[in-house]
This record gives structure tokens, sequence and C-alpha cells, in this order.
């Protein structure tokens, strides 16, 4: 079994609104959010495509204060940095991936002097669906430039940006041109 692609083929439909949430709250609120727009007053010609896994692992309770615009357009804070250092890097992960991402921001912080971010993404697919729309709009209106939402998010931020998902490499490779600090990304290349 290997299915590191088929975020990148939900990618190439223009009417699968695809998300990867690694908690069950950030599930929650996507589903409210899908029923919204496929059954509501102003329903859209569109599906969702979750993925949801079989690893057992604790299940967070809601943070205060949850960013829940960002949850749903794609990206959000979920660990901030522990103590700022004069080396730091930001972690983005989905899925499964934001548990590893944790456990490396520790190991980061106690064995590197690291101070990592963690971000949730929740859809790499619509980060990119952003950045392509406000590529076209800042080419048909140079007067009124525009920022990605992933820009705008890691403005400010320092260090590296490392992308990582249980799919392939190429899923996190869709935002990297919006990304406005050095990227690289991890994935499930071959057979995981």
């Amino acid at each position: 079994h290997e299915d590191g692609h088929s975020l990148l083929l939900a990618a190439t439909n223009p009417a699968v609104v695809a998300y990867d949430p690694a908690f069950a709250y950030e599930l929650g609120h996507i589903v409210k959010d899908g029923l919204c727009r496929m059954y509501g007053e102003n329903s859209e010609n569109i599906f969702y495509y979750l993925t949801v896994y079989n690893e057992p692992y604790m299940q967070p309770a809601e943070p205060e204060n949850l960013d829940v615009d960002g949850l749903l357009k794609g990206i959000y804070l979920y660990s901030p940095a522990i103590n700022a250092r004069k080396k730091s890097a930001q972690i983005l992960a989905s899925g499964v991936g934001v548990n590893w991402a944790v456990k490396a921001q520790q190991l980061l912080a106690e064995d590197w002097g690291v101070a990592a971010s963690v971000w949730s993404v929740t859809s790499w697919n619509e980060l990119r669906r952003d950045g392509l729309a406000v590529d076209r709009h800042n080419m048909l209106n140079p007067g009124d430039k525009k920022s990605a939402y992933v820009s705008k998010k890691l403005e400010g931020t320092q260090g590296p940006v490392i992308a990582v998902s249980d799919f392939m490499r190429a899923v996190q490779d869709q935002i990297s041109p919006w990304v406005p600090n050095q990227f690289h990304s991890l994935g499930t290349d071959g057979f995981g």
C-alpha cells in the first residue's frame, strides 16, 4: 500500500476540497464547514476529501483561541517555539506528522538549542489554490498586489521551513513558491 499521492490527484480537480487533519477538533471544524459549503443556503458544487488515519494517538482538547479561519484555510500555529534562541526553525506538518513534529520540536530544543514552532497544515492543496489565485490577481492587478495566505502566516518567522507529511514530498512542495523562508520538504517518497 502506497497512498502517498492521493492529495496530488485531488489537487487536479477544482471541485475537490482536500484536507489532511491531525486531530479530532480539526476534523470537526472541517466537517462543519463542509456541510455549510456543500448543503447550506449558498451551496457550492464541491465535495470534500478527508484523510483520517488509523494510527492510535491521544487527541488533545481544542486549544483556547484556536485560529479556526487558519485551520479552514490550511494552516495555523499549533505549538509556538519554546524559548526564543539564536537558532530557530518552522516545522509545517499535517496529519499524523504533527505529533512527530512536536517530538522533533522538543528534540531540537533540548539537544540542539533550536527553537522550532510547529504549524498544523490542514490543507496543502487549499494553500496552493490560494497562492495561485493571488498570483493571478497580482498579474492582472499590478497596482493592487496581495500576498498568499501562507506567506502572511509565515511573515516575520525566523529559520528554515521544514514541511512534513505522510505523503510524497510533492504534496508539501505545492506551497514552496509562497514560503518566504528557506524551504525543505520531507515525505514518504518511494514506499514509505
